[in-house]
């Protein structure tokens, strides 16, 4: 299996000169006839066929070589060179590239539909398989890209609110998620060359039908937790308060008057409105 070669052509400058002066010869030589016609005329076709042999390369730049469909070399140096005419040469860039994919509809592992979406870093390393073993690179890293997200986003829940289990979600576990979408990415694009930077979610939420009833899902969870603590909270101070009353003998309770107590106490700790005091002017039965 052939792998990318490098090759360094000729200087364009030494060869420039060279195209010039014979352009130059043939000129002058038409009026003066030193030397026959068709000197001259071969002298125009030569220096002609020399400019076209001319390519200029710019930094992270890479020009592929073929001759008559055989693979001859890669130029990645940057610079002013000059190589066969009969080359085909085909640019590569091999700047870094930034691919935000669509955002895609895919069901996750609890079966809810979401929206994600990723951005993609990734330079062509390998110009030989970029060129040659896919169609068009380009085109072939945005293809695999969705696949390999799509792909992910079906193998793990969004969160844990149906999958408690679930030590890796797409919502919590954002590190742990884009290094394996980079990784799995990586293993892709390997065919065509091409060398993943970065990988990571950009978008990601449910979709639009469940929205509404994930977020309903959501404040409820967040109510019964607060309240939750709130209860515990409660429940701590009334504790508090009888053993005090008890430890200091302000009061004697019976336990009919401590459930009233209790009572009170937890409505007031766990509403969530502000209690209104009611001043008892008689006795403890009045």
């Amino acid at each position: 299996m052939k792998t990318e070669k490098t090759i360094q052509p000729s200087s364009g400058y030494f060869m420039l000169v060279i195209s010039l002066g014979l352009l130059i010869f043939s000129g002058v030589n038409f009026p003066f006839q030193w030397l026959p016609i068709w000197v001259s005329v071969i002298g125009i076709i030569v220096s002609v066929f020399i400019l076209s042999g001319f390519m200029a390369i710019e930094p992270n730049s890479a020009r592929v070589l073929t001759l008559f469909g055989d693979y001859t070399g890669t130029v990645k140096t940057s610079g002013f060179f000059w190589a066969n005419p009969f080359f085909a040469k085909r640019k590569i860039s091999q700047r870094a590239h930034n691919l935000e994919t669509t955002q895609l509809k895919v069901n996750d592992k609890q079966g809810n539909p979401i929206m994600i979406a990723a951005v993609v870093v990734w330079k062509v390393s390998d110009t030989f398989r970029a060129a040659f073993d896919v169609e068009n690179y380009e085109k072939f890293v945005e293809i695999q890209s969705e696949s390999a997200l799509r792909k992910m986003a079906m193998e793990y829940s969004y969160d844990n609110f149906e999958d408690e289990t679930a030590e890796i979600t797409l919502r919590s576990s954002s590190t742990e998620i884009n290094e394996m979408l980079e990784n799995e990415i990586s293993e892709r694009l390997s065919l065509a060359g091409i060398e993943v930077i970065e990988a990571r979610i950009s978008h990601l939420a449910y979709s639009q039908e469940i929205a509404s009833a994930m977020l309903q899902r959501q404040q409820a969870s967040a109510v019964v937790a607060a309240r939750s603590k709130i209860v515990e909270g409660a429940v701590g101070m009334v504790e508090m308060a009888l053993e005090a009353l008890s430890k200091k003998e302000i009061v004697h309770l019976d336990e009919e008057r401590k459930a009233a107590m209790v009572s009170n106490l937890l409505v007031v700790l766990c509403s969530d409105k502000a209690a209104s005091p009611v001043v008892n002017t008689g006795t403890l039965h009045q």
